[in-house]
């Protein structure tokens, strides 16, 4: 038996790793050939809200589980605050998606990607 139970945690354990092997880590001006944003600052009495769009720029392949940094600039350009969002749903190849995200209060704001997954190409399904 716990012979058994040893064979299973390996197997949980290479299955689970494979999806996470599957990411890969990308230079910011890499990432900038693939994506690019649309965003406005709506103020709020709280905290300002930064919304728009991400567009994909890689043709064939969606972005999937994309996760979004705000970063709050100073009037110098020096971060003062970071917050970040996940957008909502996938990101098709050649379109956009969705994003919004209270932020901390600055004289400007930066949005990158902070991590996400290339889907599919071709959405066959299984």
């Amino acid at each position: 038996m716990r012979g058994v139970r040893l064979a299973v945690l390996i197997a949980v354990v290479a299955w689970s790793g494979a999806g996470s092997a599957a990411a890969a880590n990308y230079a910011q001006e890499t990432l900038d050939r693939y994506f690019r944003f649309e965003y406005q600052v709506t103020p709020s009495a709280t905290r300002p809200v930064v919304s728009g769009y991400v567009y994909n720029m890689n043709p064939g392949t969606p972005a999937e589980r994309m996760q979004l940094s705000i970063e709050s600039l100073d009037a110098s350009g020096n971060v003062i605050g970071k917050s970040s969002t996940w957008v909502l749903g996938n990101v098709p190849p050649g379109n956009r998606a969705y994003f919004s995200a209270s932020a901390v209060p600055g004289a400007s704001y930066r949005v990158q990607v902070l991590s996400f997954d290339w889907g599919s190409r071709g959405g066959a399904s299984n």
